[in-house]
């Protein structure tokens, strides 16, 4: 960008001696090496482009936001790295353009850019400036769970309280048909079987408003030192039965040597149960369940693959939504339940998949007891 000390120096540049010309000069690479190092010390990255749209300055942060080398972009064209842009209406006075970007290399991060020419009046090129906003992005992700959760929290306080009193109010009735249907004998077998589904139904509804609370209604977890192999242990021995019913294959690719940590052994009993139960679900024609687990000085590593459909890239999106599965029966609230637990614990959920080849879900779980603290309804993050 030209200045009008610069304007003036061009016009005396005749009546100038060596001497001074020189003393200007290296004036004016003093300026230039200490805005350098303005630019490089900005966290935003500051690109600089001619009429062409070739890169004249990039600075550090953004050659570390697209994974750059310096010496290596100068003179390239910027439009092969950002599609999309019409130079030529950027050369108009007054166009502006702002831009979100989503970048997987070196890592994958969300940047807003923005875009304007130099002078408005005679444009000498381009001025990007581009920031970081995956933080900002993850904040506003949170806040709108957070809305969400509390959304569903009054909801399912709601429901709990329109439907737990009907159904205890079946309950004591069938319980009293049921004192009859003794009392009568072998006159009352017959009926016997509507009473038991009935009940049954009704256990189902209970159940189903159970977990519906318990996926949505933070619950602070009771940490206690826990051996990991032997909580898995009993899991999984609690679920053969269910299993073998499925005709899945279990393989254990467990550590010997993984650690106690500090858990709540109910709520971790309920991630397992649900992640082997949705395991087996995903293979209906019988399939491999492998459960593995590993450790580092910081976390332990659990995860559980199976062999079944996989998930298709639409359903991954709803994967954490209430009610959003792909099984007719299903309520949908596995995974919320998992994630809601496994954060709890200070810990993240991780799931791969690929269509028609199977599922992988994997718990990070720290060593050292973190401390989580709940949101309150309404409270944003």
């Amino acid at each position: 960008m030209r200045s009008a000390f610069i304007d003036k120096l061009i016009k005396r540049m005749d009546r100038l001696e060596p001497g001074e010309v020189q003393g200007i000069v290296l004036e004016l690479l003093k300026e230039k090496g200490f805005l350098e190092k303005v630019f490089d010390a900005l966290q935003e990255g500051v690109i600089l482009l001619d009429t062409e749209a070739k890169v004249t300055y990039v600075n550090q942060a953004a050659c570390r936001f697209f994974g750059l080398q310096r010496d290596q972009v100068i003179g390239q064209r910027l439009a092969q790295g950002v599609r999309g842009l019409d130079w030529n209406e950027l050369l108009i006075p007054g166009t502006v353009v702002s831009r979100d970007l989503e970048v997987f290399y070196p890592e994958n991060l969300f940047l807003n850019f923005y875009i304007t020419s130099i002078d408005d009046e005679q444009p000498l090129g381009f001025v990007m400036l581009i920031r970081d906003v995956t933080e900002t992005r993850k904040h506003t992700e949170q806040q709108i769970e957070s809305e969400r959760l509390n959304a569903f929290t009054l909801l399912a306080a709601g429901v709990a309280h329109e439907l737990g009193n009907p159904l205890n109010s079946l309950t004591i009735h069938l319980q009293l048909l049921e004192r009859r249907l003794k009392k009568m004998g072998a006159k009352g077998e017959s009926l016997r079987e509507h009473l038991d589904v009935a009940t049954g139904e009704i256990k189902r509804l209970d159940f189903i408003i159970g977990q519906f609370l318990a996926a949505i209604r933070p619950t602070k977890p009771q940490l206690q030192r826990v051996q990991l192999r032997e909580l898995l242990d009993e899991c999984l021995r609690f679920l053969q039965p269910e299993i073998e019913q499925a005709r899945v294959k279990l393989k254990l690719d467990l550590r010997t040597d993984l650690p106690s940590m500090p858990l709540d052994p109910n709520q971790m009993k309920q991630a397992v149960f649900n992640l082997v139960r949705n395991a087996c679900q995903a293979m209906p024609d019988g399939g491999t369940l492998t459960v593995s687990g590993t450790f580092t000085d910081y976390d332990v590593r659990l995860s559980f693959e199976d062999t079944g459909k996989g998930i298709s890239a639409e359903q991954m999106n709803k994967l954490f939504q209430p009610f959003a599965t792909t099984r007719s029966t299903g309520t949908g609230l596995g995974l919320l339940i998992v994630r809601r637990i496994v954060r709890e614990h200070g810990g993240e959920i991780d799931i791969e998949s690929r269509e028609g080849q199977g599922t992988r879900v994997s718990l990070w779980l720290p060593l050292v007891e973190k401390k989580v603290r709940l949101l309150e309804n309404g409270e944003v993050p």
